[in-house]
């Protein structure tokens, strides 16, 4: 069985510097991706949270635009990153007792040349921090866990969905 070719990266020049990568010729599609984090916490924090009794306010309404915003500013924050013109950010924040805690799923749209996994990913992983900001007076072991993308859509190469 031959091995799989490897792949090249696309951020490293020959002469092994860090690049922008040239997205000019790449065709316009519609790309979307879907990333996912949680913050796992004392049954009693997320009971807090939940009813609204947090000292610093909303935590999921500001976890929520805290997420949005990071989406929209990661070409600031991550090296070498094209700028986007996002068509939609959306974040949902849900409670797992399971965990216990709250479950982050954020998704990013774009028509353009370039994928948006960063921009989910980001979004997903400020707003998690955004969480454990806000209620790490009361419970400073929350776990910020689980960052990963789960699914991407459109570009060249092609739709992904993580497995479970």
């Amino acid at each position: 069985m031959a091995s799989p070719k490897p792949v090249a990266l696309t951020h490293i020049g020959p002469d092994g510097q860090a690049n922008m990568v040239d997205v000019g010729e790449k065709d316009e599609t519609v790309r979307t991706a879907v990333a996912e984090g949680c913050v796992i916490m004392q049954p009693e924090t997320l009971a807090m949270i939940v009813a609204g009794n947090a000292r610093k306010g909303d935590v999921i309404g500001a976890a929520r635009i805290a997420g949005i915003l990071a989406a929209k500013r990661t070409h600031e924050l991550i090296p070498l990153c094209h700028p986007l013109l996002l068509t939609k950010i959306a974040v949902d924040i849900v409670e797992d007792a399971g965990l216990p805690g709250l479950r982050v799923t954020a998704l990013a749209r774009v028509t353009g040349k370039t994928g948006v996994e960063m921009e989910a990913l980001t979004a997903a992983s400020v707003a998690c921090l955004t969480i454990y900001d806000m209620a790490k007076a009361v419970d400073r072991g929350m776990v910020v866990s689980g960052l990963r993308l789960v699914e991407k859509t459109g570009g060249k190469s092609g739709d992904y969905r993580a497995g479970n």
